[in-house]
């Protein structure tokens, strides 16, 4: 994490001064594209490890997996890079990876993109009331993916047009707009 110039702090820190090993306990990222075991859903979930079923079954319901759970039983094997899941349940089960280790920081990279809006809209107010007084860093193209992000960085042509609140970029920056 040394290839920038300027500073990226974490609270006071320079990330610089943070080791690879502490940043990987502080971080939890969520990608648009998921790799998936040849192993069972709750495997996946937890990555092989031992947590209370509470906490799974908890992790379970915020990500929106419930449903698949209920109609194929956590023990469905998900195929060799998840061939037997959607796209969209690939990410959830990504999502409930990431509350599993309930890092300070969850970045989520475009990770609800192939979920239906419905669920989309469900993870994230599930994810805005777990996990408050954590940092949630969520990058998206669609609007209504980000308009109850506290503050939005709107990245036009590959640099920073507009920063602010939904309400106040969309009056105020029409690239935004479109």
């Amino acid at each position: 994490h040394n290839g920038y110039s300027g500073s990226i702090c974490y609270d006071t820190t320079e990330l610089r001064q943070i080791s690879s090993e502490s940043l990987y306990e502080m971080v939890s990222v969520v990608q648009q594209n998921v790799f998936i075991f040849n192993a069972s859903i709750r495997d996946n979930i937890t990555m092989f490890s031992d947590f209370p079923r509470e906490e799974v079954d908890r992790a379970i319901e915020l990500s929106g997996l419930s449903k698949m759970i209920a109609e194929r039983g956590e023990d469905y094997l998900c195929g060799e890079n998840g061939s037997g899941l959607s796209g969209g349940e690939k990410q959830r089960i990504s999502i409930a990876r990431a509350l599993m280790k309930d890092a300070p920081i969850l970045i989520l990279d475009d990770s609800v993109s192939a979920v239906d809006t419905k669920t989309e809209k469900t993870i994230l107010e599930n994810l805005h009331t777990t996990r408050e007084g954590k940092t949630t860093i969520l990058i998206a193209h669609r609007v209504s993916t980000i308009e109850r992000m506290d503050k939005i960085l709107f990245i036009d042509d590959g640099k920073l047009a507009a920063f602010g609140p939904h309400d106040q970029l969309y009056a105020t920056c029409p690239e935004y707009q479109k």
